[in-house]
């Protein structure tokens, strides 16, 4: 998961790169989507031939098709809108809301317990409304830029006020993709368990999404001129994000929700706001505000708020499950 989420920072940056050369965000999702289902498809090829995976139900192919269309076509588009918008560092820091809407949505779908008189739930409620309470600083609250050594000040501020609309609007819409990425996490978990091939469930989730995509966006952008790549970086971006985003990083996110289940997966996205920081000053120029170091510490301190909690209540179901292994050892005569 650490490495995911370091590649991840890189796609996104390698991403808003493109399209700050004028590479539309949903010929970008369609082309690295497309290129990496074509990727997978040997693979899966491959798999279906040597192993005797379970029978495709209708049931599993439209969970299969819900999956590409909330993963892909909403997460995806909405995602990269929104950093078109912003800029990268801004949806690493509004990515540590995932693990607070997954932790919302795995106690809706009952797969984390809940006890408000425990402390150990206590905590989890407490930092889920923390993380929410940072992303709104984020995202309303921009601030004086960090840092900055530009010496003409009015445009800077002109600068500032013409884009103040457009980081609203880019807030909003990845606040939008993390509680499309958390309800993916929940839903993706429950089709896996019921489905465990995580070959063929990444392979028709990416394939279906893609042609989602695809369609949408032939319906919304009617230039021709927007699928013609003439930038390097567009090319970079492309493959990159084909083979990391889509290829391993979609398979390793399965594979560890099928193990350790959603709340663990979408804990590891703090790691992701450093890097995030760190190159899009290297790389893109970005100007570090006071409103995201002020956001970004709260969304951390609430973050970890639930982590604490969770690490309690795993003590807690531990010490329960060996209290009964030791009653049933010690007691056979009256379980008979």
């Amino acid at each position: 998961m650490v490495a995911v989420e370091c590649g991840e920072v890189g796609m996104i940056t390698l991403g808003k790169a493109a399209m700050n050369n004028g590479l539309s965000n949903l010929v970008y999702v369609v082309y690295y989507n497309g290129l990496g289902t074509l990727i997978l498809l040997p693979n899966f090829i491959i798999h279906s031939c040597r192993s005797n995976r379970p029978p495709l139900t209708l049931s599993v192919l439209s969970k299969l098709f819900g999956l590409g269309l909330l993963g892909i076509c909403l997460l995806q588009v909405s995602a990269y809108a929104g950093i078109n918008y912003s800029s990268p560092t801004l949806a690493s820091a509004l990515g540590n809301l995932i693990p607070a809407f997954t932790f919302l949505f795995a106690i809706v779908f009952r797969i984390e317990k809940f006890d408000i008189r425990k402390s150990a739930s206590q905590a989890k409620a407490l930092g889920t409304i923390v993380a929410i309470t940072g992303a709104f600083v984020m995202t309303f609250y921009q601030g004086p830029p960090l840092f900055n050594t530009t010496p003409d000040h009015e445009l800077n501020k002109n600068l500032l006020s013409s884009q103040q609309s457009n980081w609203i609007l880019g807030g909003l819409l990845i606040t939008i993709t993390c509680i499309c990425s958390s309800s993916w996490n929940v839903f993706q978990t429950a089709t896996v368990k019921e489905y465990p091939d995580e070959v063929t469930v990444v392979f028709l989730f990416c394939c279906f999404g893609t042609l989602q995509c695809a369609i949408f966006t032939l319906l919304y952008e009617r230039n021709i001129d927007v699928w013609i790549l003439d930038d390097r970086t567009e090319w970079v971006s492309i493959v990159f994000a084909a083979i990391f985003g889509t290829a391993i990083r979609n398979s390793l996110i399965t594979w560890c929700l099928r193990k350790k289940g959603p709340v663990f997966v979408s804990m590891f996205k703090p790691i992701s706001v450093v890097i995030a920081v760190i190159m899009g000053i290297m790389f893109l120029g970005d100007i570090l505000h006071l409103g995201s170091v002020i956001g970004a510490v709260i969304i951390a301190l609430g973050v970890y708020t639930v982590l604490y909690g969770q690490s309690k209540d795993s003590k807690l179901t531990i010490n329960d499950d060996s209290r009964l292994e030791s009653l049933s050892e010690n007691t056979p005569l009256l379980q008979k």
